[in-house]
């Protein structure tokens, strides 16, 4: 099992930045990779920022490329996900998660942080 949190969410005005925070917990943790969902209502889940297999790399959607920004503290557990320039169109809810395989899909994921970007 694997639990993860978040923190870090709440109500920006357009152009402003967040940073969120998701402390993972369990065992073997470092088997697994993290990165970050959204979730708009209506809309489908987004993998916006993930870390890959491949050494060094990094995924970003093509949505929030130069201006989201993943990094981890690995002796925390703990994986942040750094929002600058934020847009209305960044609203959603916000989900860490992990998987062992590829981001197709994940293993577990947190509770889910509100991002709310306002015009």
């Amino acid at each position: 099992q694997v639990q993860l949190g978040e923190s870090g969410g709440g109500l920006v005005q357009a152009g402003g930045s967040l940073r969120l925070s998701c402390a993972a917990s369990g065992r073997t943790i470092s088997n697994y990779l993290m990165g970050w969902f959204r979730q708009a209502p209506g809309k489908e889940r987004e993998l916006v920022a993930a870390f890959t297999w491949t050494f060094g790399r990094t995924y970003y959607a093509d949505s929030v490329k130069g201006r989201f920004t993943i990094s981890r503290d690995s002796a925390k557990n703990t994986v942040y996900l750094q929002m600058n320039s934020l847009k209305p169109e960044d609203t959603a809810v916000y989900y860490c998660a992990v998987t062992r395989g590829s981001w197709t899909t994940y293993d577990y994921r947190g509770q889910g942080t509100q991002v709310t970007v306002s015009s």
